[in-house]
C-alpha cells in the first residue's frame, strides 16, 4: 500500500538504481523483482546496490546493468574519507532517476538521497518517522507479508509503480567459465564424475538456526552406507573447521568444501550435485535458484516465508505448538529446542525420498 506520494510508472526514468542491502539469501530472493523490473523499462539501466560479499552473485546476472558494492570502511580515517568521497563522486555520476530501497534500515535510505535521485522510494518503517521515512518521496507500507514467500517482499515494494510480476522463483545464472573453476577444485579435491554428488551445508551465522553436529554426521553415515555417492560439505572459510571435525567422525569418504570457493562460484557447485542438504540459509536459495533439489531443515523460522517452492524441495521442522516462533532461539536465547530434539529419524525418511528420487538406480 502506497502511503506517501503518487502512483506512477517507472517506464520512462532512464537510470535506477536498486538498493537491497540484506544478507545473500536476501540478494537472491530479490532476483525476481530485479527481473521484473528489467522486463517492464527493457531499454533503461538499471543498477543494483549490494553489500560487498553479495557483488559477485549479481555479476552474471542478465537483468542487470551494474553491480555497485557497499563496501565495509576499512583504514585510517583519512582513507575512509577519501574512500567514501570517491563512492558519492562515482554514484553521482551515473545521474539515476530512481533510487529503491527494499528494506527499512538507515543505511539504504541515505544511499537512496545521497545517490541524488529525485525519485526515491523506500519501505515505511515504524520507527522511521523522524528522519528517515523524510528521505523519500515516496513510501510503500505491504501488508500480509507473514504469510507470503519472501520473494515477493522485495516486489511489493516496486509493484504499485506499474512494474508486473511473472515469476516469483528465483533463477541464478551460472556461466561456463565458472563451472570450469568449480570442476576443476572439485577433481582436485578427488571428487570425480563417476558417482553423483550429494552436498550438505550444516551451518550458519546465527547459530539458533544450527541443527546439532552429531546427527549430520549420522546422516552421512546413513547416506555413505546406502549409497554410491560423492558427500561434500560446503561453508564459509570461518566455518572450515568445524567443517572438518565432521569429515574425520564420519565414516564415509566426505569432502571438505568449506572456505573452497567465491560466494560467486557456489552457486556452480550446487548446479554440480544433485541434492543439497541444509538448514534455513542463503545455500538453501541459491541451490534452488539454479534448479537443484533440497532438503531444508527449519527452526524457529518460518517456511512459509522462506522455503523454496517447488515438488523437488522438502521441508523438515518438528511438530511443535511454538513451531515457528520466529525468534532467536526459544525467548530469543538463541538456543532452539525444535532443532535440539529434532532426531536424525524424523529427517531420514525426507532425506531418502529425495534420494530415490534423483538416485533410482544408484543404492548399493
Amino acid at each position: 500500500m502506497l502511503v506517501k506520494g503518487k502512483q506512477i510508472s517507472l517506464e520512462a526514468i532512464e537510470r535506477v538504481l536498486l538498493i537491497q542491502l540484506g544478507d545473500i539469501g536476501d540478494v537472491v530472493l530479490t532476483i525476481p523483482t530485479i527481473k521484473a523490473l528489467r522486463e517492464s523499462r527493457p531499454t533503461s539501466a538499471l543498477y543494483v546496490a549490494v553489500r560487498e560479499h553479495a557483488r559477485e552473485l549479481l555479476e552474471d546476472c542478465p537483468w542487470v546493468d551494474g553491480v555497485i558494492s557497499v563496501e565495509r570502511m576499512r583504514g585510517t580515517l583519512l582513507e575512509r574519507f577519501f574512500h567514501q568521497r570517491d563512492f558519492l563522486q562515482a554514484l553521482r555520476a551515473k545521474k539515476f532517476g530512481a533510487a529503491i530501497d527494499l528494506r527499512t534500515g538507515t543505511r539504504g535510505a541515505i544511499l537512496s538521497y545521497i545517490s541524488g535521485a529525485s525519485l526515491r522510494i523506500g519501505r515505511y518503517a515504524d520507527d522511521g518517522r523522524l528522519w528517515r521515512n523524510r528521505l523519500f518521496t515516496h513510501l510503500v507500507k505491504p501488508e500480509n507479508e507473514m504469510e507470503q514467500y519472501s520473494s515477493l517482499h522485495s516486489f511489493n515494494i516496486v509493484a504499485p509503480f506499474k512494474v508486473d510480476a511473472h515469476e516469483i522463483d528465483p533463477e541464478l545464472t551460472v556461466t561456463r567459465e565458472r563451472e570450469m573453476r568449480v570442476e576443476r577444485m572439485l577433481r582436485d579435491e578427488g571428487i570425480g564424475s563417476g558417482r553423483p554428488l550429494i552436498v550438505l551445508h550444516p551451518f550458519s551465522r546465527r547459530r539458533y538456526k544450527e541443527w546439532p553436529t552429531e546427527n549430520y554426521i549420522s546422516l552421512i553415515n546413513y547416506i555413505g552406507s546406502r549409497y554410491s555417492v560423492h558427500i561434500a560439505i560446503t561453508g564459509s572459510v570461518d566455518e572450515r573447521g568445524r567443517v572438518a571435525h565432521l569429515v574425520k567422525k564420519a565414516r564415509a569418504d566426505t569432502y571438505n568444501l568449506a572456505g573452497k570457493t567465491t560466494i560467486g562460484d557456489l552457486p556452480a557447485v550446487f548446479k554440480k550435485c544433485g541434492l543439497l542438504i541444509g538448514i534455513d540459509s542463503a545455500a538453501m536459495h541459491i541451490a534452488a535458484a539454479v534448479g537443484t533439489p533440497t532438503v531444508t531443515i527449519f527452526g524457529p523460522s518460518a517456511a512459509i516465508n522462506w522455503a523454496p517452492r517447488g515438488e523437488q524441495h522438502e521441508v523438515i521442522f518438528k511438530d511443535l505448538p511454538c513451531v515457528p516462533c520466529r525468534q532467536k532461539g526459544c525467548n530469543n536465547s538463541e538456543v532452539s529446542r525444535c532443532l535440539e530434539e529434532l532426531s536424525i529419524h524424523e529427517v531420514i525418511p525426507v532425506v531418502e525420498n529425495s534420494l530415490r528420487n534423483i538416485l533410482p538406480q544408484k543404492r548399493r
